[in-house]
């Protein structure tokens, strides 16, 4: 028996017909009302109040205003790291990456900032205390760096670095979704930067 035939044989009484009329407009004023949530959430209400709009923050705004709390004081560790390098290593190589290093980063840093709108935002983080940020390293990590000199200062902060990077590409998940396009172009950039010095360092690392 086909298909058409068994809905045709479906009977619906007076009283199946006003259930079946309430279920549909229900399901259609949660969908409106869910439809209405969702774009707030995601668009803001240009009609609400200054204040309803500060109180409404979304979770990918936390997102954008998380990931430069944290990132700024990692990428504050990596200028750190590559004063060292520009100051104890006489790697050509090396010395030619952390000064790419130093200037990017510190650019990346002011940027931040100023997303947050102070340079003292990120207080709370600014003092190595996030070390459980990926790759960040510790104060006996940093303080055995900058004992080390020659050969072994030099494999320290490449192992060291290609950790560092590799946190901050991950903490860039963050902001993968975000449709702010100054924020998911930084994104962008510190994935495909970070990835190829990466890349760069490891080859660095096994030529010593």
């Amino acid at each position: 028996m086909g298909i058409e035939e068994n809905l045709m044989k479906i009977k619906f009484g007076k009283k199946d017909g006003i259930y079946l009329a309430l279920i549909g407009f229900v399901v259609l004023i949660a969908l409106r009302v869910v439809n209405s949530d969702s774009g707030g959430h995601m668009m803001g209400d240009s009609n609400s109040s200054g204040m309803n709009n500060s109180q409404s923050t979304s979770d990918l705004q936390m997102n954008e205003s998380m990931f430069a709390e944290m990132m700024i004081p990692h990428h504050q560790q990596a200028v750190e790291m590559s004063d060292l390098a520009l100051s104890k290593s006489t790697n050509p190589k090396i010395l030619d990456l952390a000064q790419r290093i130093k200037d990017a980063q510190s650019a990346e840093i002011i940027q931040m900032q100023s997303w947050l709108g102070s340079s003292e935002s990120n207080s709370i983080m600014s003092d190595h205390s996030g070390h459980s940020m990926g790759g960040m390293l510790t104060d006996e990590e940093l303080s055995k760096l900058e004992s080390a000199s020659g050969a072994e200062f030099d494999k320290l902060f490449l192992e060291g670095m290609i950790a560092h990077h590799e946190g901050a590409i991950d903490m860039s998940r963050m902001i993968k979704d975000t449709t702010t396009k100054e924020i998911n172009a930084f994104g962008v950039n510190v994935v495909e930067v970070q990835s190829a010095e990466i890349r760069e360092m490891k080859e660095i690392l096994e030529s010593l």
